[in-house]
């Protein structure tokens, strides 16, 4: 038998029936939607405030615990600098120091028979005054170590080997002489040498020339290469034919002395 619908048109519901809602029910779904959205947005906005806030707490507090710990090895810090500073201060010194033993010896090995000081300074830098010291003005033309002597010897020809002779020291650069004459002569070899430009005449007299033949001297040996000391220290000491004991230059601690020899008599 064939199905007959005896429901009337207007009252059938189904996929041909009308919507009563119309499209409000689209709309309030859509808005819901939006709403969903944009409380999700707005909960994960707040969190990723809420961590970045959290991550800005932690620096600060790692900050403090690096400054406290900074705080805790600035002694070291300081330490430290002090422990560079007085390295360099000990290169400084060490750098400076001369060797006046070496140089004490050295003299007494190449010092002639015919020869002999009546005064020997040893100063580290120019410009030292010593009571008692050589005093020769050609020392102000070098600016680092230097030796004045002042002596005696058996004769020009003496004074100028023992002049050679300077030169064989280690370290010396250069000679001058400063003045060398003979007792009776007026005009003996007398101002400054070529190699220390400086004032001529004599700036310390003395009584070793017991006989005519006899020439007095004035000699700077001077060591260019060797560092100049800021503080500067010198050994005055007289100087026999013998090795001498020289006081270091230590431009710290080190007290200068001065002690002119006698004159030495030459046999005739």
């Amino acid at each position: 038998m064939r199905p007959v619908n005896l429901i009337p048109p207007e009252e059938r519901r189904g996929e041909r029936s009308a919507m009563r809602s119309g499209p409000l029910a689209y709309i309030v779904v859509g808005t819901m939607l939006l709403a969903l959205a944009g409380i999700t947005a707005l909960v994960l906005t707040d969190n990723q405030i809420s961590d970045s806030k959290a991550e800005v707490a932690r620096l600060k507090q790692e900050d403090a615990a690096a400054k406290a710990r900074a705080a805790r090895l600035a002694a070291y810090t300081s330490f430290h600098g002090v422990r560079e500073q007085r390295v360099a201060t000990i290169t400084g010194l060490a750098d400076s120091r001369f060797d006046w033993e070496r140089v004490m010896r050295e003299l007494s090995l190449i010092l002639p028979d015919n020869v002999w000081l009546t005064n020997l300074t040893g100063t580290a830098a120019a410009g030292i005054q010593l009571e008692g010291g050589a005093n020769i003005s050609l020392r102000a033309s070098v600016p680092g170590p230097a030796l004045e002597m002042v002596g005696c010897a058996s004769g020009q020809d003496a004074v100028a080997g023992f002049v050679s002779a300077l030169k064989d020291i280690d370290g010396v650069t250069r000679v001058g002489v400063q003045s060398s004459k003979l007792s009776s002569s007026t005009a003996g070899a007398s101002g400054a040498s070529p190699g220390i430009p400086g004032a001529s005449g004599s700036s310390s007299t003395s009584d070793c020339q017991t006989r005519d033949f006899i020439a007095q001297f004035e000699i700077v040996a001077a060591f260019d290469a060797a560092p100049a000391a800021a503080a500067a220290t010198s050994t005055t000491a007289p100087a026999p034919t013998t090795p001498t004991d020289a006081t270091s230059t230590d431009p710290a601690a080190a007290t200068p002395t001065s002690t002119p020899a006698p004159a030495a008599p030459v046999g005739g």
